[in-house]
Parts: structure tokens; sequence; C-alpha cells
């Protein structure tokens, strides 16, 4: 064997094992993203359920439900493509195309969920943000149609604007019954500035119309509390007469 074909061999098997090792690393790598893949769909899954089930009922419509029913189909159908042989997962997608197919008359049972302290409110709130990613991302990737997707953007803004003035709104309400008028004005302050801060203002204008009234009527109070009665004679002002007579007469002693 001569030296030349030596080291045709050792070059040759060196670069046997550099192929090797590359489709080993393809081959890891495809994996990685397969299991990453696997647990962001898992994720989103569970994202889907999530605000399907526990959406404040005052807030879900049917096309809200069955948007996220024809999202969760979609990423439960990529989920068995990755794992084919899950009976749960074809269970799943078959109460899901069931649902989907009743459209606009996908049943809503969602109870009511009043919005009364700003710990709700944050619930409530993180919900539609994570809506918003479910929906911007279906749109990237053509689940739902462009123009769709603006649409259910636009949605969510409404929908947590909904969300604020139902929580001002019970927060004063909530004031003024416990007497507490100060309080009641600042909530309902508060709802009158986010209003009057919106885009376009004039779709919230009976909202604010409403809020603005409530907002008057709690000034009213405050102002009331604030305003001693005519005939009143407390020790204070009594304090106040007693010294100015003392300091009268001092003044006719020592002139």
């Amino acid at each position: 064997m001569t030296p030349l074909l030596i080291t045709l061999l050792i070059v040759a098997g060196i670069a046997l094992l550099i192929v090797i090792g590359y489709l080993n690393n393809v081959v890891e790598n495809g994996k990685l993203e397969r299991a990453r893949l696997k647990i962001e769909l898992a994720e989103r899954v569970r994202r889907c359920g999530e605000i399907s089930e526990s959406f404040p009922g005052q807030f879900m419509t049917p096309a809200l439900k069955l948007l996220l029913a024809r999202l969760e189909l979609n990423l439960e159908q990529r989920r068995l493509a990755l794992d084919k042989y899950n009976a749960e997962l074809k269970g799943r997608i078959a109460e899901l195309v069931e649902l989907v197919a009743q459209g606009s008359g996908i049943a809503l049972n969602n109870p009511p969920c009043p919005i009364q302290t700003e710990a709700k409110a944050k619930d409530v709130r993180f919900l539609l943000e994570a809506l918003h990613t479910l929906v911007v991302k279906a749109t990237q990737e053509n689940v739902i149609p462009t123009a769709e997707g603006k649409q259910w953007v636009k949605e969510i803004r409404h929908i947590l604007v909904l969300l604020h003035i139902e929580f001002f709104n019970n927060l004063g309400q909530q004031a003024l019954q416990q007497e507490q008028p100060g309080q009641a004005r600042l909530a309902f302050e508060r709802g009158v500035q986010y209003l009057r801060k919106q885009p376009e203002p004039k779709l919230y204008e009976e909202q604010l119309t409403y809020l603005e009234k409530l907002l008057n009527r709690a000034n009213a109070q405050v102002m009331d509390r604030m305003e001693p009665a005519q005939d009143e004679q407390n020790e204070l002002t009594e304090g106040l007469k007693t010294d100015e007579d003392e300091t009268w007469k001092k003044r006719v002693i020592y002139d």
C-alpha cells in the first residue's frame, strides 16, 4: 500500500466521520425541534382551553367561542401529526370538529363574573393578552386570514375597554354603598379619564355620559359633607369667639 493510498484512506475516514457527526447533529436538532414544537403547541392548546372556559360570560360571544374552537382544532391537528397514534388527541379533535360545525349556534356556558376587584380585572386582562398572542400567531401562520386577524385584534381592544368600564363602575358603586363618596369620585374619575383617552371616544359616548353622571353625583356628596350646617356651633367656633372677647377686654384694660 502506497503512502498516497494510505493518505487517501485517512482523508476518506476523516470525511466519513465528519459526515456521520453532521447527520447525528441534524437528527438531534430535529428531535429537539420536534420536542420544542410539541411543548409550544400544548401550551397554546392549554391557553385556548383556559380562555374558553374561564372567560367572563358578560364578555364571551358565540364568535369568540367559535374562534377559540377553530384555533384549538388546528393546534390539535398539528399535535396529532407529531404523534399519529395518540387516541386522546383523536378524540379531542372529533369533539372540536363538532363544535366548529355548530357555527354561530355554538353553546355558551360561561357564567357572568362581576369585575369588582383589581385582582379580578388583572386576571381577565391576562386572558385578553393571551388571546391577542394566539390570534397574532394564528394570523402569521395563515390559520386565519389577515383581515380576520386584524378584526379580532380590534375586538380584543374593545373588550379591554369594556373591562375597564365595568371595573371602574363597580368600584365606584361599591364605594357609594359603603358611604365613601371620596373613593367613589376617584373611581368614576379614573373611568372618565380612561374613556376620554380612547382613540375612538365616540364609540363609548353613552358609557362616558353615564360615568360622568356618576362622577357628578359622587362629587356632590363629597361637597355636601364638606359644608357645615349654617346653625352648627362646634367647640372650635366657641373657643375662637372666647379668645376674641378676652383679647378685646385686655386691650381695654391696658389701653
